[in-house]
């Protein structure tokens, strides 16, 4: 796919991104920009994350790109891999921003995600020139244009050392909104969340508190979102269908589950940790049941 420049002038530049103070003068870009009308939020964290964070992740992603969020992170390991496919399960536009040149997907193995972005109407953002390589401080200039393009940013699991503070610290600077997911006191992968937390961060625990904290600072923006509606939570297919089976019947096992659904063990596992992190269902010697 072609590679575009745009110019600080240009009137499709994204406007939030004018507004920081150290905005690209002009950047390169594969695929469609978001527009003017387009709400982004960004979601960063750790790229060792924990099987729970990647879930949550990709819940909360799919959750408020189904509800017209455009996301918005760096096609890194871990978090951002996984916030970049709850879009695309959607599917919704989700934007990768790089800290190489386009010619040069960084980390080599998410060539394929790139190219998903971009087949479902996604967009690739970098400031380097097409060949360049990916080298550590362009990680960390590449993350004020990460929370730049966006509203607010979403950080899940962030160790005390991570990039992630710093996309933080640049909303911060720039008057955006951040969440924080909060995890065990005792997991170093939420060291930096929690220390974000304490120093004001909103602590959030679900989409829908993002949206309840989120709806008067877009209003004030004048940004509409298509799909939004207080209190209404978003399940994909498959935890429908999960939902279905459960219904009505006491703890249910995954076998079971899976014999009932004709999802794969492991599609139902992934769900089922979701769930049960997210109050949805109990647990009991292995098997599940509807929370009341």
């Amino acid at each position: 796919m072609e590679i575009k420049k745009i110019s600080i002038f240009d009137q499709n530049y994204p406007p939030l991104l004018k507004e920081i103070k150290n905005a690209p003068q002009e950047f390169f870009y594969q695929g469609n920009l978001p527009t003017k009308d387009e709400v982004a939020i960004a979601f960063v964290g750790t790229r060792k994350a924990t099987e729970e964070g990647i879930i949550l992740a990709r819940q909360i992603s799919f959750e408020l790109a189904k509800r017209g969020f455009v996301i918005v992170s760096g096609l890194a390991l871990g978090i951002d891999a996984a916030s970049h496919r709850g879009a695309l399960d959607v599917p919704q536009k989700t934007v990768a921003v790089l800290g190489s040149g386009l010619n040069v997907i960084y980390p080599p193995v998410h060539r394929s995600l790139a190219a998903t972005i971009l087949e479902k109407g996604g967009c690739l953002i970098s400031e380097y020139e097409k060949n360049e390589p990916p080298l550590p401080y362009r990680f960390l200039e590449r993350n004020r244009i990460i929370s730049g393009l966006c509203v607010a940013t979403v950080i899940i699991e962030a160790p005390k050392k991570s990039g992630s503070l710093a996309t933080a610290r640049f909303a911060y600077e720039e008057g955006r909104e951040v969440f924080v997911f909060p995890g065990n006191v005792k997991d170093k992968n939420y060291e930096g969340s929690h220390l974000l937390i304490r120093n004001g961060a909103r602590l959030v625990t679900k989409s829908e508190e993002i949206l309840e904290d989120l709806l008067p600072i877009l209003e004030n923006y004048g940004f509409t979102l298509p799909y939004v509606e207080k209190n209404q939570e978003v399940f994909d297919e498959k935890e429908i269908l999960i939902f279905e089976a459960l219904k009505g019947n006491d703890y249910v096992t995954i076998d079971k589950l899976a014999e009932i659904t004709n999802l794969e063990i492991q599609e139902i596992n992934e769900k089922i940790t979701f769930l049960f992190i997210s109050g949805k269902i109990e647990e009991k010697n292995g098997a599940y049941k509807l929370k009341k």
